[in-house]
């Protein structure tokens, strides 16, 4: 992002708030988005593929959890998906650079069709043994690896780059909303065909039937959502320019790979946010994910039914921060940068009394507002990435900004694991929000970040 572009392409929220014509130019942005066929098929598609994976997500962890009670073998389970996503998403993104985004989106959801139809028949049968689920599960974090880098480098191939910012808050925050409906339908699918085992009159044989049944048909509709998304897939048309712009002479991946984050490594601004948000995973990832579940059962105030309102009040605020960042795509305090820094110090503010709370509002309130931020600039951070990598190399870049948050987080969770053996819930708060608030102040005074603007919204 040139930095000449600052002045002219990032003028204060008071600016735009007073010019009609910018409204009527959003206004009119957004209408051209919605009549435009290929986004319509590609986000439906989208939607449809995102609510089937909340459905293995709650089926999957139910599946084990029925066969065998273990929790350990729960973790084995999950970490055969989650450990290969993070190894191989960086060649995932060189292969949709290679291959472009549309032909690996699209094998990967054949992949995942495969998978997750023959768990589905494996499991209605009952057929399913424990090494089964481990090979399936492997298969499917592998699937992703790949499926992951495509589907977040394909929007600029799809909309002319003033619409980046409005097709992105619709993606992300459909996204977000498919993560509340999804598992609540998934539960009463579960539930439904459950009933037999909920009576307590049912034998163990009928029990198991019934759960069978129930989690069997989730991944059923897993498997049928990749088969539609697949087909809405095959009518988007990527755009000219950037069929245009495909690399004519293919690279082994490994070099591929490493002339991209060589790329990356030499863009200064891009490299400086990199590294700030692997510090961020590093720091608040694994707070959030270990941490809070673990206050809400410890505390006697709190429970179970307070962590679901918690962690939904943080989803709420999430989708709600994704929705203004479509209407307000130009608000910025200065630049888009220090508006990260901002943004993050205040939720780095916010996170130091979840330690302290003792009511579920108080905790719905923190994480509600954090939500509401954190989704504000997930937006704009993910527009100016593909506004700013050249076409031939974003696939990788999208690869290695997922990594930062897929990849380094579980190793935050174990850090957090380790470290609440020394220190209280409240000290660990305190200190995971302290340390985002100090990374936020060297940023600003060490770092280019202050000076990242937004990328000129021009059209193709």
């Amino acid at each position: 992002m040139p930095s000449e572009t600052s002045t002219r392409d990032n003028p204060s929220p008071r600016a735009h708030a007073s010019g009609a014509p910018h409204h009527a130019g959003l206004d009119n942005a957004r209408a051209a988005l919605f009549k435009d066929s290929n986004f319509r098929w590609m986000t439906g598609g989208a939607f449809l593929s995102m609510l089937g994976d909340q459905f293995t997500l709650i089926a999957l962890p139910w599946l084990v959890l029925q066969m065998t009670g273990d929790t350990l073998l729960l973790g084995t389970v999950l970490a055969l998906i989650s450990i290969p996503r993070a190894l191989f998403i960086l060649i995932g993104g060189a292969l949709v650079d290679r291959h472009s985004p549309k032909r690996v989106l699209m094998v990967s959801k054949y992949v995942n069709l495969v998978l997750l139809a023959t768990l589905a028949g494996l499991v209605l049968a009952g057929m399913l043994t424990l090494w089964m689920v481990y090979a399936l599960s492997l298969g499917i974090g592998l699937a992703t690896a790949f499926s992951i880098p495509a589907g977040t480098a394909m929007m600029p191939h799809v909309v002319a780059r003033s619409q980046l910012q409005a097709a992105n808050g619709v993606n992300l925050g459909l996204r977000q909303l498919t993560m509340f409906l999804g598992p609540l339908a998934a539960g009463l699918l579960i539930a439904l065909f459950g009933d037999a085992a909920a009576s307590g009159t049912a034998s163990g044989a009928e029990q198991a039937r019934a759960n069978a049944t129930g989690i069997g048909l989730a991944f059923a509709l897993d498997a049928l959502s990749f088969a539609v998304s697949a087909w809405t897939l095959s009518k988007v048309q990527a755009h000219p320019s950037m069929l245009a712009s495909a690399s004519a002479a293919p690279q082994p991946v490994w070099t591929s790979v490493l002339q991209g984050l060589a790329h990356f490594w030499r863009d200064h601004e891009l490299r400086t946010c990199f590294l700030y948000w692997s510090a961020v995973a590093l720091f608040i990832m694994g707070p959030i994910h270990i941490a809070i579940p673990v206050l809400a059962s410890s505390t006697p105030q709190l429970g179970a039914a307070a962590f679901g309102t918690i962690v939904g009040a943080h989803g709420a605020g999430t989708l709600l921060g994704m929705v203004l960042s479509g209407m307000l795509p130009r608000m910025r305090i200065g630049s888009l940068g220090m508006t990260i820094l901002a943004f993050d110090a205040i939720i780095g503010a916010l996170f130091i009394p979840m330690g302290l709370i003792t009511a579920v509002w108080q905790g719905a309130a923190l994480m509600l507002a954090i939500g509401l931020l954190g989704g504000f600039m997930q937006v704009s951070v993910f527009t100016w990435i593909q506004q700013r990598v050249p076409p031939a190399l974003l696939g990788r870049a999208m690869s290695l900004f997922m990594f930062i948050f897929m990849g380094l987080a579980p190793i935050s969770a174990a850090v957090t694991g380790w470290v609440m053996k020394s220190i209280t819930l409240t000290q660990l708060f305190a200190v995971s929000g302290g340390t985002l608030m100090l990374l936020t102040a060297l940023a600003l005074v060490l770092t280019p970040m202050r000076r990242v603007a937004d990328a000129a919204p021009a059209a193709r």
